[in-house]
């Protein structure tokens, strides 16, 4: 390392300061020839030393470039450690200029300010070329210019100075460095710092066909496949697509140009600025310049799509492009109407205008993620964005809401403010995914997302895997390029969403706001870390006169893995007291001594908890106690034996609550007698608490049985919903079991009142549906669900009956909510012959929403023959969506008779479909933990773990988490089940 930046040095240093010293001398005297002689003797020596270290410089920079180039892995793996990958390493400027290249991160010493690209795309040969010109400050002095390239053939290379001494620059050599994805240009003379240069780059490469970089995919329009291409560079991928400085904190304004046939149109982040038609009939879109921001926020897309717009008050123009087929049918009509909206409610809510002049929708067959919220021109899986209102479901249509409700707060944090680094990702999508309740709340007040569906959809379901033992804290640290991707998960969206939830809460709104606006004009066009965040909070905090140290707080909640269990009980000591603990929940509470390493920090954190007392016909008033120590005693209102205590009102907390069993008695009856005097949060709260408190061994099985009780008084959807997800959870346990009748069989009995007095959608006298407010018919719909899926007589007929008039009439009366249950129904109860005919409505099917519910209906069959036919299909054609082929596969696991087929099936597909999702892994999470989660004995955990140990790697947090989960599954079922069917057996309600 050292022996080459020295050869550099000597080699061109030395040669020259030699030049500089040799002068024209006068003729020499006798007197001073010997000292001429030995001057000449001296001067022939140096010489021949000099051509011996030029000779050896050069075998040993030859044999450099060749060892970087081709064996770049190895030398990066001597470099993975935490020092020579943290950001403090490349502070270390002197470290930095040995050899840059090896490091995970760039060198700070560079730094872009614009990037002009030129690109020509060939859609007949899915090939592009492309001219890349940046201009870059040098911040320290350095000859390297290291830049992120990934699978492109560099052609030509110029580095130019643009500073007192105009021109090009020498190169000393250039070389690929796999490794670490990036392309080394080694100068011969240092650039000086405080100045600007410029480095022009040709280069040509595939449009790819795995969903990542610039990547190609294709529909069918009357019989005829079209072609399209676009990109996703989130996280890393922008680097496949150009040569870029390919991290977040490098923000530079892009001035993009793209040639392309004439039969096309281009899109990029900003409108077109000018466009020219050559006589071959190609055009050329030179594209305005765009504000400062991220590479990986760059974009572009070649396609034949149409377009609907629309113009926002403040003049921003808003456009949807898709598919001729489905603009014209008015797919794209509801999207296109609530993103004006939107971006109205942001404008205000954030009190900072919307940055760019217009604001693209792009939907595309085929996409590696549910959408990518590229600034001014945001991509979307069709599935995501194309309704079709007379087939869609009230459940797809708030799916589809809460994405493009998603992607447009992006424009504001991840677009206009970016996270430093990738260690804070949650920093954007924790904002995103909490937004998505807020701004669906300001489109659709009546839905009451953000105080109802939060807590099923989000917090519930993030507590199950944050309780795991293979959890991770929100902030993780990112030493290795692998690590980027691994950050993408439901840790850093929901976790994220519901820590700012609880924090909002505790601010209050308007607190909130005045944070958010302060951070957001503060670090617009820039970058910002969690304490720039936890600093705006804290300081609008104390102008309210709250001196709350927010960093202090959240620090517990980001930098720690895992939630707290928070315990209360009544203080028999003292009067009107009660004693609060708190501790690490985690499902297998023996993990802490398999993995003492990891458990022997003190876990403890700081809980904004909200307390209630109350009696058969009054609740207090809430009160916040903050709970800092292991153990506390506080006094409360007063207690009595029929007096109990309720925590985390509303669920705004991000921790479980438990009780000692007196008060879940209270509590319970309280359910019995009079539910509503608790709040519909609390009620799906308790009852998500108390099926995992079970699940984890803090209270015994049949708490969750007797709490479950009160269904049938129970108006509202959100505690069924919890119920639900609870008892499907259960089930997955016990649907193997010798006395699963006895589950299934109580569970119903609790349903059966709310299904019978509920009943089915109506349709009017002319045959169309007749449309109930949102909770009833999602009630309605939960109700059907739990009734059909635990095997009630009269479900399975009235199912049965709608697909045979389907078939007769070839009209499709059933109605849109409950169409996915009647479909999976029938064709999991039918003759085989109803899968064919689902199958052809399949194919024939032009609307997206009602496609994947066919799909999704096929998986249900108890015929393994179809389910294989089904699993190869969807896998070997073009015919099933990327997202839609996980889907399937999941599906089939989740079916009884399918389980071991998807089991089977993945482990055999695994190369495949790991080199298909492989680099999103997003996707193979969900996948594997998909598969996975039914597997519950011993025989099927070994299986599990040798599949782990002869795949070869890969997806290995995934893997972990898949293992914990069996190893929990076979735990229950060894030290539970036995009593969980003891009490159903003797219970007088089983």
């Amino acid at each position: 390392m050292g022996i080459e930046d020295n050869n550099m040095r000597n080699g061109r240093g030395l040669s020259d300061q030699w030049a500089d010293s040799v002068v024209v001398r006068p003729r020499t005297t006798e007197r001073h020839i010997t000292v001429h002689k030995r001057l000449v003797l001296g001067f022939a020596i140096s010489i021949l030393t000099l051509i011996i270290v030029t000779a050896v410089a050069v075998l040993l920079s030859v044999r450099f470039e060749n060892c970087a180039g081709e064996s770049g892995s190895r030398a990066s793996n001597g470099s993975n450690t935490k020092s020579n990958q943290s950001r403090d390493s490349n502070s270390n400027h002197k470290d930095e200029d040995a050899q840059p290249w090896r490091h995970l991160r760039l060198p700070t010493s560079l730094r872009p300010r614009h990037y002009d690209l030129k690109l020509s795309v060939y859609m007949d040969n899915f090939t592009f070329s492309g001219e890349v010109n940046i201009e870059f400050e040098c911040v320290n002095s350095t000859k390297f210019v290291v830049l992120h390239t990934d699978r492109l053939e560099v052609e030509k290379v110029v580095v130019y100075s643009d500073n007192k001494k105009p021109g090009v620059m020498r190169i000393h050599r250039q070389f690929h460095y796999p490794s670490n994805q990036v392309y080394v240009i080694a100068l011969h003379r240092e650039m000086k710092p405080h100045r600007t240069y410029k480095v022009n780059i040709t280069f040509e490469a595939q449009i790819e066909n795995e969903l990542l970089g610039f990547f190609r995919s294709s529909y069918l329009l009357h019989g005829e496949r079209r072609f399209l291409a676009v990109t996703q560079f989130s996280p890393t991928h922008a680097r496949k697509a150009f040569p870029c400085f390919d991290e977040p904190i490098y923000k530079a304004t892009f001035r993009v140009t793209l040639r392309h046939e004439g039969s096309y149109l281009s899109l990029s982040n900003m409108p077109v600025e000018a466009s020219y038609s050559d006589e071959d009939g190609w055009v050329t879109n030179h594209f305005s310049r765009t504000p400062r921001m991220s590479t990986y926020y760059l974009a572009w897309a070649v396609c034949n799509f149409t377009y609907i717009e629309t113009l926002t008050d403040s003049g921003v123009v808003i456009r949807l492009y898709a598919r001729p087929n489905a603009i014209e049918s008015g797919s794209g009509d509801y999207a296109l109407q609530i993103t004006k909206r939107l971006l109205q409610f942001y404008e205000d809510y954030f009190k900072v205008k919307y940055s760019l002049p217009k604001l693209d929708l792009l939907a595309v067959p085929k996409h590696p993620y549910a959408a990518m919220e590229n600034w001014g021109l945001s991509v979307f899986v069709e599935q995501k964005i194309l309704l079709d209102p007379e087939v869609s479901s009230s459940s797809y249509q708030m799916e589809l809401t809460m994405v493009v409700v998603h992607e447009i707060c992006h424009q504001w944090f991840g677009d206009l403010v970016t996270p430093v680094w990738w260690e804070d990702v949650w920093l954007k999508e924790g904002f995103a995914h909490f937004f998505e309740y807020v701004g669906t709340d300001f489109l659709f007040p009546k839905w009451n997302m953000e105080k109802q569906r939060f807590l099923t959809d989000v917090l519930h379901e993030v507590m199950l895997l944050d309780g795991l033992a293979s959890s991770h804290p929100i902030s993780q640290e990112v030493f290795e390029a692998t690590d980027i991707d691994r950050v993408f998960d439901w840790i850093a969206y929901k976790k994220g969403a519901a820590l700012i939830r609880m924090l909002a809460n505790v601010m209050g709104q308007l607190v909130f706001q005045r944070g958010l606006n302060d951070y957001l004009m503060t670090h617009m066009y820039g970058n910002a870390a969690r304490d720039d965040l936890w600093n705006k909070f804290s300081e609008a905090m104390q102008k309210e006169g709250k001196d709350i140290n927010i960093k202090e707080v959240m620090d517990r909640w980001t930098l720690q893995m895992g939630y707290p269990i928070v315990t209360i009980s009544n203080n028999e000591s003292l009067e009107n007291t009660v004693t609060i603990t708190q501790e690490h929940f985690v499902y297998d509470m023996d993990a802490k001594l398999h993995n003492p390493e990891l458990f022997n920090k003190s876990f403890q954190w700081q809980i904004p908890l909200t307390l209630a007392v109350g009696n058969s016909s009054h609740i207090s008033s809430e009160t916040i106690i903050w709970v800092s120590n292991k153990t506390e005693t506080h006094k409360v209102g007063k207690l009595d034996e029929e007096t109990w205590l309720l925590g985390n009102i509303n669920q705004t907390g991000y921790f479980r609550v438990n009780y000692d069993l007196h008060n879940w008695r209270l509590l319970i009856e309280q359910l019995m007698t009079n539910p509503t005097i608790i709040s519909v949060g609390n009620r799906a709260g308790l009852i998500d608490d108390v099926f995992n408190l079970a699940r984890a061994g803090y209270l015994p099985q049949n708490v969750p049985l007797q709490i479950i009780r009160y269904l049938p008084q129970e108006k509202e959807f959100l505690p069924w919903h919890a119920a639900s997800r609870a008892l499907y959870q259960l089930d997955k346990l016990l649907d193997r079991t010798e006395d699963y009748s006895l589950f299934s069989a109580y569970v119903l009995k609790q349903v059966a009142p709310k299904y019978h007095k509920m009943g089915w959608p109506t349709t009017s006298s002319d045959g169309s549906f007749i449309q109930a407010a949102y909770q009833t018919e999602e009630l309605q719909r939960e109700v059907i669900m739990l009734a059909c899926s635990f095997g009630n007589k009269h479900c399975h007929q009235q199912a049965m009956a709608l697909i045979s008039e389907w078939i007769s009439s070839n009209k499709n009366r059933i109605p849109p909510n409950v169409r996915d249950i009647v479909y999976c129904t029938g064709v999991s109860l039918m003759h085989e012959d109803v899968w064919e005919f689902i199958w052809m409505k399949f194919h024939s099917s032009t609307a997206i929403s009602e496609k994947k519910v066919l799909l999704e209906a096929l998986t249900c069959s108890d015929n393994t023959f179809l389910l294989n036919r089904l699993l190869n299909l969807s896998l070997s054609s073009d015919l099933v969506p990327d997202q839609d082929v996980i889907d399937v596969i999941i599906h089939v696991g989740r079916n009884p008779h399918g389980r071991h087929l998807a089991w089977r099936y993945f482990r055999e597909k695994w190369d495949i479909l790991n080199s298909r999702y492989g680099e999103a892994l997003f996707m193979n999470s969900k996948l594997i933990s998909g598969v996975t989660e039914f597997l519950n004995t011993e025989s099927e955990l070994s299986e599990l773990k040798e599949f782990i140990q002869s795949s070869g790697g890969g997806a290995a947090a995934a893997f972990a988490r898949a293992v914990e989960i069996v190893e929990a599954n076979v735990k229950w079922h060894s030290l539970y089940e036995k009593q969980f069917y003891q009490w159903l057996r003797k219970s007088p309600n089983g």
